[in-house]
């Protein structure tokens, strides 16, 4: 069956090692200049790839010149997973057989672009790993299989993000095997009356409100924890936090204070109680441990982080 493959990050990486052997075409986002230089980073997708000897074609949009000769290809099946573009029903009618997307979330909750930081911001207990037939609509294809897996009570977006890839992997080659053999089944229809929908991850989405209760600021920093990362900023210098977790002592004072720190971290108090800061980095420094820091850093217990 000749397959594309479609991916941009590394949630996809997995995945497309497992199928390689069914794959004619890699096609993945182009990069964006970055650095003084202006130079393009090849995505984790692109480096794969590479590795595996496959053809790539690298695209900015359907609109791309390289993307109008899909149509030549003649594919039979689509496999997208973690690609970052709408496809129009012009690219969805190109595949014999179809298209098929992994979606990591239990559709139809979770719909969008972001559902694992969601599914942490949220608190929830239970997540999963669906694969759909693609449609116009974002997210809303038939279900063909779908699995739930448990979000761990430390889980943050990167832990998370490598379970459900890993997952993925496993399960999408017994699904190709089944459709090589058999078609394309039609799939169960979500209902769209319990249809949530994820908005994509913002920059400023990171910004610490320390006025919120402890387990939000928690779950925040957890969930953005591939990007953009939480921040605050202290004595008006930028400071990132990595990793964080509620303070089993209850003590609070106004929000934001830095209370004390020990071994573990620092401690900053929030509206309703605590929380430890374990991991930190501030601008223009390395990332650290939050406990050497405050060591190296005069009169750190009392400010107020904002």
């Amino acid at each position: 069956m000749n397959i594309i493959f479609f991916g941009s990050s590394s949630f996809s990486v997995p995945s497309l090692k497992s199928i390689s052997p069914y794959v004619s075409l890699v096609i993945t986002k182009k990069g964006k200049p970055k650095g003084r230089g202006y130079t393009l980073d090849d995505n984790e997708v692109k480096k794969a790839a590479i590795a595996l000897e496959l053809p790539i074609m690298e695209i900015e949009s359907f609109k791309d010149e390289a993307a109008i000769e899909l149509q030549r290809l003649k594919p039979e099946l689509f496999v997208v997973v973690s690609f970052g573009l709408i496809f129009p029903k012009w690219v969805l009618d190109l595949p014999a057989v179809g298209s098929i997307n992994v979606h990591p979330s239990l559709l139809p909750k979770h719909r969008g672009p972001s559902p694992m930081q969601w599914a942490i911001l949220n608190g929830d207990e239970i997540t999963g790993i669906t694969i759909m037939k693609m449609v116009e609509k974002m997210d809303a294809g038939n279900i063909i299989y779908q699995e739930h897996a448990r979000i761990d009570h430390d889980a943050n977006m990167i832990t998370l993000s490598k379970k459900l890839s890993e997952r993925s992997a496993k399960i999408l080659p017994e699904i190709i095997d089944y459709i090589n053999e058999k078609g394309l089944v039609e799939g169960t229809e979500q209902k769209i009356e319990e249809a949530t929908y994820t908005p994509i991850i913002k920059k400023e989405m990171g910004k610490i409100n320390w006025d919120k209760k402890a387990i939000e600021i928690v779950r925040q920093i957890k969930a953005f924890a591939l990007w953009p990362t939480a921040y605050t900023t202290l004595d008006n210098v930028l400071l990132k936090i990595f990793d964080g977790e509620i303070n089993a002592v209850n003590r609070k004072e106004m929000p934001g204070m830095i209370l004390g720190k020990n071994k573990e971290g620092i401690l900053v108090s929030t509206v309703d109680g605590s929380i430890l800061i374990k991991e930190i980095q501030l601008e223009n420094r390395k990332k650290m441990n939050a406990y050497e820091f405050a060591n190296g850093y005069k009169g750190l217990i009392g400010k107020i982080l904002q």
